[in-house]
């Protein structure tokens, strides 16, 4: 889960929620970002952020636009990721990066700065999804929208990235109280409620364990 001392605290870390919209899902094949927010939080409050738009340097197919609203109109003029990942990179510093589905907008993020020529991120990561897994477990999903809902957390704007990352930010502070009062109050309580020691079998099965995710689109 990153670089963090075991015995830190979770309410003294400091945290970056990030998200992102992109062209397609995967950034492996070609899709680029078209806007990206990140939001600071510590101590339960929300303080530095950034959002932009971003020129994804190819089309937008019209389901995203369907999706997200943002068309190509609105990104031709604006900044290609190389112009603002400076910027990007110095908010982002050494909190811990957090995402509703970490795996993509890490992903997305690490891509981008790899293209812009900046370094890659090394930040400690967070997931919510994997977080409201192990702590909402009765919860049919845990897309965004059914854990907002979950927490009676409104979404100003959905599928647009300053809008899904204040929510997120908000999920995550009722998550860690969810976490505290499970009993975890550090880094170290988070990792093992995260990933928890797999029970001892006598036998091993030699078959593919098969898993499903939560998808937040």
């Amino acid at each position: 889960m990153g670089v963090i001392g075991p015995t830190r605290r979770l309410a003294r870390l400091s945290y970056v929620v990030v998200d992102v919209e992109t062209t397609g899902t995967s950034h492996g094949r070609g899709d680029r970002i078209t806007e990206i927010a990140a939001v600071v939080v510590k101590n339960g409050r929300v303080g530095r952020s950034f959002h932009t738009l971003i020129n994804p340097e190819r089309s937008i197919p019209r389901y995203i636009t369907q999706l997200t609203g943002i068309s190509w109109a609105m990104v031709k003029d604006a900044p290609r990721f190389g112009d603002v990942s400076d910027t990007i990179r110095d908010l982002l510093g050494s909190h811990v990066f957090v995402a509703h589905n970490v795996p993509f907008d890490w992903g997305f993020v690490n891509m981008e700065m790899d293209r812009a020529g900046t370094p890659l991120l090394e930040n400690p990561q967070l997931c919510t999804v994997r977080l409201a897994r192990r702590l909402l477990s009765h919860l049919p999903r845990r897309s965004l929208d059914h854990v907002t809902a979950h927490y009676g957390i409104t979404i100003q704007a959905r599928h647009r990235a300053l809008g899904d990352a204040l929510a997120t930010a908000q999920v995550l502070a009722h998550l860690l109280d969810d976490a505290f009062a499970r009993g975890c109050d550090t880094w170290a309580d988070l990792d093992r409620l995260l990933h928890p020691a797999a029970p001892s079998r006598r036998r091993w099965s030699a078959l593919p364990r098969s898993a499903t995710d939560d998808r937040t689109a």
